[in-house]
């Protein structure tokens, strides 16, 4: 029987996603003001800047300026996810993150997986395409990762009509469904490299308590960045890598109360293991 517990955090995660994407369309078709823009540059209440700040970087790196006010809404992000909600974005905001879940999902109840057929990929992968991207973006004039992006492609097809963007969509469902299990997200996405790099000082942190751990690794297998998470039945701690989403798919499986939401702040730090695949 599955509980609401399970599905706790995952449904809030959607409601977050849609919320977001239902205030942009109204705030560009309709004219509603809460908020207008797209993912890249927009406003909250006609007043507060907000931009990706992966895309100002790229923009500076390829036009070298950047206006007052987008670093300003750069910066403004920035600091919510890298001093507060941690990697946050992927799971809570990103719609490719509902495409990929449902990928993921399905590769599970199938047992569809070509992966063996397939060259491995490293998640070191997506710290090199954030670099080429911001390198690319320097020697040709042009965002090289936001003319590209599967993520702003279906958030603009949302909006305005897919287009091109059930196709790019459907790539990246193709490939985690087929190929790599949280492929996408976990390998190949520059923006999720650039805040696992900045959110390693985030206050909000997934802690596990060893006294309460019953080392049925169920939290081990949902993870979506498993790496994080080498303490599990070993010692109580925090999980400090800014690579965590906080999705809190641990949090809902662990059935004994070993992994909560809490802060960096009295917090046993759990040594951190780094991805090998």
């Amino acid at each position: 029987m599955v509980s609401v517990r399970e599905y706790k955090f995952r449904a809030l995660r959607r409601i977050s996603q849609i919320s977001i994407m239902i205030l942009f369309m109204a705030g560009n078709i309709v004219g509603l003001h809460i908020l207008r823009g797209n993912l890249s540059t927009s406003k909250v209440m006609d007043t507060l800047p907000l931009a990706d700040p992966y895309a100002v970087l790229q923009i500076f790196a390829a036009v070298r300026i950047v206006s007052a006010e987008t670093l300003f809404g750069a910066s403004v992000v920035l600091l919510f996810f890298g001093l507060v909600a941690g990697r946050a974005f992927c799971s809570w905001v990103c719609p490719m993150n509902m495409v990929t879940d449902l990928a993921n999902l399905l590769r599970k109840k199938t047992g569809l997986d070509l992966s063996g057929k397939s060259p491995a990929l490293s998640r070191k992968a997506r710290y090199w395409i954030f670099a080429v991207s911001l390198a690319v973006s320097f020697a040709t004039g042009i965002a090289a990762f936001e003319w590209i992006s599967p993520i702003s492609m279906l958030h603009r097809g949302i909006i305005f009509g897919m287009g091109l963007g059930w196709t790019i969509a459907a790539a990246v469902f193709l490939f985690d469904l087929v190929w790599i299990r949280n492929g996408f997200c976990g390998h190949v996405c520059p923006l999720g490299g650039f805040y696992a790099l900045t959110t390693g000082l985030s206050l909000i942190r997934i802690k596990h308590s060893k006294e309460k751990c019953t080392s049925c690794m169920k939290c081990i297998e949902v993870c979506p960045e498993r790496q994080v998470l080498p303490m599990v039945g070993k010692a109580s701690g925090a999980v400090t890598s800014g690579e965590c989403t906080n999705c809190g798919r641990c949090v809902e499986v662990c059935n004994y109360d070993a992994m909560k939401f809490g802060t960096r702040f009295n917090l046993v730090v759990a040594k951190e293991q780094r991805p090998t695949c």
